[in-house]
């Protein structure tokens, strides 16, 4: 390697390098192509908590500046700027949906997600809403497309009141928004609980 300069990737030089960049709205990190600079020591963990070097990120402003420039290749995740990506590790989404709004009612029904780092997504089929289930347990994990390919685990307490709001449609119980059924579990086996 001699005669070649290595940097290693930092949260401090990318964080330089968004805020140098940035306009208005989200950057579109789905157009630049830089280099992959290596992996960086950051995870979102389950509750949406941004760790670099093993301590969580306090600041809800550098969290903000970071989502705005995650992107997801194939199963991986990048932070990614004009200049570099570098990876990251997320433990099961990189958003957690921790509040949404309702309007209208039955198949008319919208519902308008928030993340928490700021960001809002109308579920419908640009923003599909689906729910896994542990093969073990049967627990359901719910999740809204927020942006490209960036899903918000929906939080508990959100799920609670969406169930409040499902209806059965074509042998499903689920959700409507925008005109789009979601289904989450058969009718079958939700009345068998």
């Amino acid at each position: 390697m001699s005669g070649q300069n290595v940097v290693t990737p930092s949260a401090e030089g990318i964080a330089a390098s968004v805020k140098a960049a940035k306009g208005r709205g989200l950057p579109p990190v789905h157009k630049w192509n830089p280099p992959f600079c290596g992996d960086l020591d950051m995870r979102i963990a389950r509750d949406g908590t941004w760790y670099y070097l093993g301590t969580p990120i306090g600041r809800f402003e550098l969290v903000r500046l970071f989502s705005s420039i995650l992107r997801k290749d194939g199963d991986s995740y990048f932070l990614v700027t004009p200049v570099e990506k570098v990876g990251i590790t997320v433990d099961d989404a990189p958003f957690l949906a921790v509040d949404f709004e309702v309007a209208g009612g039955g198949q008319h029904q919208v519902l308008t997600f928030h993340t928490h780092v700021g960001d809002q997504a109308v579920a419908g089929p640009d923003n599909p809403i689906r729910v896994e289930r542990d093969l073990k347990t049967g627990e359901p994990s719910p999740y809204v497309l927020i942006r490209a390919n960036l899903e918000a685990l929906i939080d508990r307490k959100s799920f609670y009141r969406l169930v409040d709001l499902g209806d059965h449609h074509e042998g499903w119980f689920g959700l409507w928004s925008s005109g789009q059924f979601f289904p989450v579990i058969p009718s079958a086996e939700l009345e068998g609980l």
